[in-house]
């Protein structure tokens, strides 16, 4: 469940990705065709992306394995917590619960438009399929199906709404909007899937508005049509419906100019943020060891303590889990608890979770699951000259079968400790979280009141064997990078072809300086955008139409309607006055335009030698760097 959450995490950055770039970048261009290819490419992109996982595999010599288990110290280990396991059950509760209902939402508009459809005459004209209804609906298409009220409109208008409906028709514009709606099903907790959906739709108008207004001679009944069309607020949701609240911008995309080609380079701004993408979250790094026998090397000591082990293995019956039970609070007064016991077809354990308890004294818990039968692992039982008990799991078979272990009695805990995993400072909680199967090597180092524990895992032993290592360009042995605090870490490179690992620490900046290293280029500054988009007028409110069928219907409501109608039209033709300015601002405009776009092609081509003077910064860097 957590991998299902985290690809949902996953997905929906790159959703959030891709509509910032539409937003801050191609929102305002007039490539509408491409923007339509784009947002459906980011789509798609943000399922399979996740999906795809580079897998990088090192194969390494086996290193012999110094396990110090006197160093480990007993933990007292709190009841088990299933908070996180409450958490994620609850957020599948509310995940399943939103989905459900917006799929029952999905379905009822599926049957609110055969509702509208059933029983409806069809007329067909070449691709088309004409249904003209008596139904207050706005005009609109389904596939190659477009809907219409004829008698709500006149002869120039409705010419005007076939038109741009044929366009959603042919261009099969119904697949875009069923795919969003979709993802905003599986996305819903997303709010920037919600804003991708009306950029989606809102892309798809400008299309049909670009292409009707082609196949029109007036452009203004065009716009006015647009405005009519809002008095119908009624719609069926999973169509391409005439009407759409952002009419305005519409109407500025009408009258825009078309953007020069030369803006489409916009589009390969996304391409360096999806390898970033990728290489920070989609590459796996998988070590294998060569098979060999692994050496167990145990402290040796001159006065050993009796041990007692208790083996338990996949062939462990329950009568011999009784048996142990009474065998350890028989011999020691330990309270052994087996629970969560989980066998396969062959009666082998899968499952098992461990309980020590004695009085205050000791608490210790151990727990396996999985699909595969267990490994053998032992509880330990030693005793000191003192009398004093030390209890401790073990998982490594060799050990198990060891006659005499020595495990350190229980003693004053350390004032201070400082732990490191691989390097890097770490806390008890994360030491006591990592499997001693991999751990490579572990050095305990004592010194008065304070005690160092530096450990190395597996793979971080295997990805140092194949490099050879330099920290502020001076090679260094292994040791010397076992013990180097990460925290001090500036900068590491490594090269597979080389095979080098090479580290910058904080402190040796400053010598990097001295070296007189290439300094990098300055990129050139983009030219400053502070030209002002003329402001449409602000357009009259158009009354609503009553419901109902205009020659049966409600006769005194129909007339109250064309009274309004009459008056809107009327306070329209008042505003061709400054429509015919706004026309004039928007050509003033362009004009200012025109010196902001000759900058960008000079800010781009200086771009282009800025990409070349870093290409040769970098190899010039590396060449310093290999001296």
């Amino acid at each position: 469940m957590e991998s299902f959450y985290l690809y949902l995490l996953k997905s929906s950055g790159l959703i959030a990705l891709f509509y910032f770039a539409y937003y801050f970048m191609l929102r305002k261009e007039t490539f509408f065709k491409s923007n339509r290819w784009f947002l459906l490419l980011g789509l798609f992109t943000a399922v399979l992306l996740p999906l795809v996982v580079l897998t990088k595999i090192i194969w390494v010599e086996p290193t012999p394995v110094n396990y110090n288990w006197s160093s480990l110290p007993i933990n007292t280990i709190a009841d088990e917590d299933h908070t996180e396991e409450y958490i994620y059950l609850g957020l599948a509760v509310i995940y399943c619960i939103g989905t459900l209902y917006l799929l029952t939402k999905f379905g009822f508009d599926f049957y609110s438009l055969q509702k509208v459809l059933r029983g409806k005459t069809v007329k067909r004209q070449a691709y088309f399929k004409f249904i003209d209804i008596q139904d207050n609906l706005a005009p609109f298409s389904f596939f190659n199906t477009i809907v219409y009220n004829s008698s709500l409109y006149s002869t120039t208008e409705l010419e005007n709404i076939l038109e741009h409906e044929k366009v959603h028709s042919e261009q099969n514009h119904t697949v875009d909007v069923l795919i969003s709606r979709l993802f905003c099903i599986v996305f819903w907790f997303n709010p920037f899937i919600w804003f991708y959906k009306k950029a989606i739709v809102q892309n798809l108008e400008y299309i049909a508005d670009d292409e009707a207004t082609k196949k029109i001679s007036d452009k203004k009944a065009y716009q006015f049509t647009l405005l009519k069309i809002t008095t119908h607020e009624n719609c069926v949701a999973i169509t391409n419906h005439f009407y759409q609240s952002l009419i305005k911008k519409r109407i500025v995309m009408l009258n825009k100019n078309q953007s020069k080609k030369s803006n489409s380079w916009k589009y390969t701004l996304i391409l360096p943020v999806l390898v970033a993408f990728v290489s920070l979250f989609q590459i796996e790094t998988i070590a294998q060891e060569k098979k060999s026998e692994q050496i167990i090397t145990v402290p040796s000591k001159t006065n050993e303590n009796s041990v007692d082990v208790y083996k338990i293995n996949k062939n462990t019956t329950d009568e011999e889990l009784k048996e142990k039970s009474s065998n350890l609070i028989e011999n020691y007064a330990i309270i052994a608890t087996f629970s969560g016991i989980k066998r396969n077809s062959k009666n082998e354990l899968t499952a098992i979770k461990v309980d020590l308890k004695k009085g205050k004294e000791i608490a210790q818990k151990m727990e396996t699951k999985g699909t595969e039968a267990i490994n053998e692992f032992g509880i330990i039982i030693s005793k000191n000259d003192d009398g004093m008990l030390t209890v401790n799991f073990g998982s490594d078979e060799k050990m198990i079968n060891q006659k005499s272990i020595v495990v350190a009695p229980n003693a004053p805990s350390v004032t201070e400790k400082e732990i490191f995993i691989n390097g890097k400072k770490v806390s008890e909680d994360d030491l006591d979280k990592i499997d001693p199967n991999e751990i490579s090597t572990m050095n305990v180092n004592k010194n008065d009141n304070q005690q160092e524990i530096r450990i190395i895992t597996n793979n971080h032993r295997k990805m140092i064997n194949e490099n050879d290592i330099y920290i502020n360009n001076e090679k260094v042995s292994q040791n010397e990078l076992e013990r180097l605090d990460q925290n001090t870490i500036e900068r590491m490179d490594v090269n597979k072809d080389d095979k080098t690992i090479r580290i910058t620490t904080k402190n040796g900046i400053q010598y990097s300086q001295e070296r007189n290293l290439p300094v990098p280029p300055t990129p050139p500054i983009p030219p400053v955008f502070n030209i002002k988009t003329p402001v449409p007028p602000a357009f009259p409110k158009a009354p609503k139409a009553p419901k109902g069928d205009p020659i049966k219907g409600d006769k005194k409501a129909w007339k109250e309607f064309e009274k309004k109608m009459e008056d809107f039209e009327a306070k329209m033709k008042k505003l061709e006055p400054q429509m015919e300015a706004f026309d004039k601002q928007m050509g003033e405009f362009d004009k200012k335009m025109e010196p902001f776009n000759k900058e960008m092609e000079v800010f781009e081509k200086k771009m282009k030698v800025y990409e070349q003077q870093m290409e040769q910064y970098y190899s010039n860097l590396e060449r310093e760097r290999k001296k």
